[in-house]
Parts: structure tokens; C-alpha cells; sequence
């Protein structure tokens, strides 16, 4: 059990959830999810939470931790990383699974940082997913509507030798809404041509159906950052506005963790047992 490795909880996996945290409860939360469910998960750390704890090691080694301890397999990962820099900062502290996001560059610049970064990452047995096809809802570079190209993306696994690809194909991310509209048959066609892995980001705009769709057309890792935090945000919420005088963050913080907990625990049952629609929220907000 304890901390593992990408390829070895994909193996034993119809389909593998991984969810982003910020601070330390989250992270607590999702694996106390995992558990519940008996099943493994990915423990994501992005670079912009990164960014706001001013380095990766306090938060990484946290995670690091928390996954060596669990009853089950749980995967620490790096997610959205722009930085190379933090790449192998990340390589350097033991985190076994990293994303490199060159998806903003042009096409050939993204390949070639990508086939970089995973001949470094693979040296010392660090798993690579990279992008291709920009995924809607951060404005700029990822607009909203862009589909991955199939013989693309055959292409870019070929030439980059990673080891997962994260395609676009109708998601976005920081939906608080689950009403995304996946492209199934682009999926379907997806996971019949490319070599390793599909991930599917943005999944916390798509419900629970639609995740059970995804999973059945070919998708097997699905991201989730959004909908966790809105989940724990409520929960804290209701606390603090029925008792104003709270000062003790434990008091909150329990709540929020709780709550997060439990969802995880049933999307997870979502994601690795197909359970579909069954007992789907109305809504994230």
C-alpha cells in the first residue's frame, strides 16, 4: 500500500481519481476519501499551489508523507508544472509522477521541452504526462472549444516518449457547474490510436454520468481540483455562518475535511467501480 507509483495504480485500476489540494487538510481529506472507498488515488499538487506556499517542499513533503502512511495506494503528483526548473526540483524530492504543461508554446516547442523533460524524468523513474490540444477555462493560451487532433497526438506521444497525455475534449477547468459536454466518440477514437494513457483535466465540470462516459470511451485518469475545493469551502462556510463567535480553525477545518472526505470517497466509487449517476449532486455551487 502507501506511496506508489502512476503506472502500478493504473494497472490495478479501471480508471484512477486525482485530486488537486492546496493546504494540508485537503490533502488529509482526499486520502481519509481514498480510504473510505478502499481504493487508491492521486494526491495533486499544482504549480500555481506551489506558488502560493512559496515552494514546493513544504506541501510535497507533506504529501509525500501522507501517502506513505495510508492504508492505500495513493500516488503523489505534479500537476501543471510550466516551470522545468520545478520539474526536477520535484524529481530531486522524491515525487514519483509529474505533468509537464508545454501546451501554451507552439507545437514544436512543446515538443521538444516535453521530450526533454521526460528523458530526465524517465532517467530517475519519474512518470511524465503531458498536453495537447489546449484545455479551455484559463484564458490565454487554453480556449475554450479547442479539440485534440487524433494523428496529433499519436505523433506527440511518439516523438516525446511520454508516458500519458492529457487531451482536449470538451472540458474545462475551475467549473463550478457540472454541465461540461464531453466529446465521446473523439475519446473513443483517442484511446483506440494513442499509446499510453488518456487523462481527462477539467473533470470537475462533468457529472458523474459523464465521467462514467468518459471512463467507458477510453479516458483513465480524471482530474478533479475544483469541486473538492468548492465542497470543502461550503462546508466551512455553514460552520462559520452558524456560529459567528468560531475562532479555532480545527473547528471548521474538521468540518471542511469531512466533508471533502466523503465525496471523494464516492466519486472514487464513480471513477473505479462505474457506479454512474448513482446519488449525483444537483450542483457544485
Amino acid at each position: 500500500m502507501a506511496l506508489t507509483d502512476m503506472a502500478s495504480l493504473l494497472r490495478d485500476h479501471r480508471a484512477v481519481g486525482a485530486f488537486n489540494f492546496v493546504q494540508l487538510e485537503l490533502a488529509e481529506a482526499i486520502v481519509l476519501g481514498a480510504e473510505e472507498a478502499g481504493t487508491g488515488a492521486v494526491l495533486q499538487l499544482s504549480q500555481n499551489a506551489v506558488r502560493f506556499h512559496g515552494g514546493l517542499a513544504p506541501a510535497a513533503s507533506a504529501a509525500l508523507r501522507l501517502a506513505e502512511e495510508a492504508s492505500v495506494p495513493i500516488v503523489v503528483h505534479l500537476d501543471h508544472a510550466t516551470d522545468e526548473a520545478l520539474v526536477d526540483d520535484a524529481i530531486a524530492l522524491g515525487v514519483p509522477s509529474i505533468m509537464f504543461d508545454a501546451a501554451h508554446l507552439p507545437e514544436s516547442e512543446n515538443l521538444e521541452r516535453t521530450r526533454a523533460v521526460a528523458h530526465r524524468a524517465h532517467a530517475a523513474g519519474v512518470w511524465v504526462e503531458a498536453e495537447l490540444g489546449e484545455i479551455g477555462g484559463k484564458g490565454g493560451a487554453h480556449t475554450p472549444g479547442v479539440r485534440t487532433d487524433v494523428a496529433d497526438a499519436v505523433a506527440f506521444c511518439a516523438a516525446t516518449g511520454v508516458d500519458a497525455l492529457a487531451v482536449a475534449v470538451g472540458s474545462s477547468h475551475a467549473m463550478t457547474h457540472r454541465d461540461a459536454q464531453l466529446d465521446n466518440d473523439l475519446i473513443r477514437r483517442l484511446a483506440h490510436r494513442v499509446p499510453v494513457p488518456l487523462v481527462l483535466h477539467g473533470s470537475s465540470g462533468v457529472a458523474d454520468s459523464g465521467i462514467d462516459e468518459a471512463i467507458t470511451a477510453g479516458m483513465r485518469k480524471i482530474n478533479i481540483g475544483t469541486h473538492v475545493s468548492a465542497v470543502m469551502t461550503r462546508a466551512v462556510r455553514t460552520v462559520l455562518d452558524a456560529d459567528p463567535t468560531i475562532v479555532d480553525p480545527r473547528t471548521y477545518l474538521t468540518a471542511g475535511r469531512s466533508a471533502v472526505a466523503a465525496e471523494v470517497a464516492r466519486l472514487l466509487r464513480v471513477i473505479v467501480e462505474g457506479h454512474g449517476a448513482a446519488n449525483e449532486p444537483k450542483a457544485t455551487s
